[in-house]
């Protein structure tokens, strides 16, 4: 099977990318996917039985899902066709199915790779359809988005959905050894700024080899520490997509971090929405909306702080205004949490739901007119002020509607003094009644 350079016509002799010359001949050899190439994993359970499904690889940038695709082809005899949805149409895809009928009629398959599937609309993924089903082509598409979100749900009922994981550091030594085997040429770096180039790989094994040629390709006097290769090599942008699934990851992380009481975790992952370019008001408008959901009145401060720090971003703007952020998280992370008023708010909907439109006892009602005072309303209302202690002990409650607790609230924080209250309360109302 021709490389990717023999495939684009380019000469055997022609310069290629180290990414590219390291390309692994087998699939036991992709760095990094265990879990899928073992023997007895489920790629390789797949080719021991002679049999290849469609698939998705879903995984970050630089996991090695073009490079398994290919070799699935070469383990399996497949013709190795591949597109890019970002470059295709559906002119593109008639031609492939084509071009695939007619291997079929010679007895040869084709593995179909598609590249972005997910930039692909609804209408062109409903157009594999029929050529998966019977059997023209095995679809194998990549993506980095979330599949359920991004594919139809008729294509991937088709396909089996497998995950790619980002490269670890074992993984991105692993690549880095090959490279200097390969180069027959030690990279110039500390420990210390080895480590610091898997972190500017952001687990991309190809950025990676692309950071590492550099570094072979020049002559260095010394070793490079840290700050140096920083000055050799431009730090990468973190992966981060604002409108698609790492935008979500990232600020349930954040609210469950908070939720934990983690405020150490609850600031790294603000720093990398921040860092990733997420606009700072979607940030504290979530900041404002877990002070109320899960801190509530264990601190009503939290909603007051969350609120302030919306209003001196505004007005400050960024990088300043930044550090109001950091100040609402420590806040909300040290904060008491209870989501007793969430729960009171979301039992209470509920039962008005299920109870209809009960009508409130007849003597909080006010009798503006001679009729209503006649037909009863208002009548023994008690006014609470005039009540010992300031508290009458009267049923608000619809009638025929047994006195309900929606709000328990939780002994931590402001809740604490609360529920003394409300006991307060409640042992009035048994004496009253």
């Amino acid at each position: 099977m021709s490389d990717l350079f023999s495939t684009a016509g380019l000469e055997s002799g022609a310069p290629r990318p180290l990414a590219d010359r390291l390309r692994p001949s087998k699939l036991i050899d992709v760095v990094g996917q265990g879990h899928l190439t073992e023997p007895e994993s489920t790629l390789g359970r797949m080719l021991k039985s002679g049999h290849l499904s469609s698939l998705i690889f879903w995984g970050p940038p630089g996991t090695g899902k073009t490079t398994t695709a290919r070799l699935l082809a070469e383990d399996t005899d497949l013709y190795f066709e591949q597109i890019s949805a970002v470059f295709s149409g559906v002119a593109d895809l008639r031609k492939c199915f084509e071009a695939a009928k007619e291997r079929r009629r010679t007895g040869k398959g084709t593995l179909l790779f598609v590249d972005e599937i997910h930039r692909f609309n609804r209408s062109q993924q409903d157009g594999f359809l029929p050529y998966v089903e019977n059997g023209t082509i095995v679809l194998v598409g990549a993506t980095t988005e979330n599949p359920s979100f991004e594919l139809n749900a008729a294509l991937l009922s088709r396909m089996q959905v497998l995950t790619l994981n980002r490269l670890d550091s074992g993984a991105m030594e692993e690549l880095l050894i090959r490279a200097e085997t390969l180069e027959d040429k030690k990279l110039p770096l500390t420990e210390e700024a080895r480590a610091l180039l898997y972190n500017m790989a952001d687990g991309d094994g190809r950025y990676l080899l692309n950071l590492a040629e550099i570094l072979l390709g020049l002559e260095f006097e010394e070793v490079l520490d840290a700050s140096t290769l920083l000055q050799v090599l431009q730090k990468r942008a973190p992966v981060y997509d604002k409108d698609r699934e790492g935008h979500y990851n990232l600020i349930s992380a954040l609210h469950k971090s908070l939720r934990g009481s983690d405020t150490d975790a609850a600031l790294y992952w603000t720093a990398r929405m921040l860092a990733g370019g997420e606009n700072p008001l979607y940030i504290l408008r979530r900041l404002v909306r877990f002070a109320i959901e899960d801190i509530g009145l264990a601190d009503p401060q939290a909603v007051v702080q969350a609120n302030a720090a919306r209003e001196v971003y505004e007005f400050l703007g960024s990088p300043e205004g930044d550090l109001a952020i950091a100040q609402a998280v420590i806040y909300l992370g040290t904060a008491p949490k209870s989501n007793a008023a969430y729960k009171a708010h979301k039992t209470s909907i509920k039962s008005a739901k299920e109870t209809g439109s009960l009508s409130p006892p007849m003597h909080i009602l006010n009798a503006p007119t001679k009729m209503m005072k006649e037909m009863g309303y208002g009548k023994d209302y008690q006014y609470d002020h005039d009540a010992k202690d300031g508290f009458s002990g009267q049923n608000y409650f619809p009638e025929g509607l047994n006195r309900e607790q929606y709000y328990r609230p939780v002994n931590r924080g402001f809740e604490r003094e609360i529920g003394k209250r409300l006991e307060y309360w409640a042992k009035h109302r048994n004496e009253a009644n």
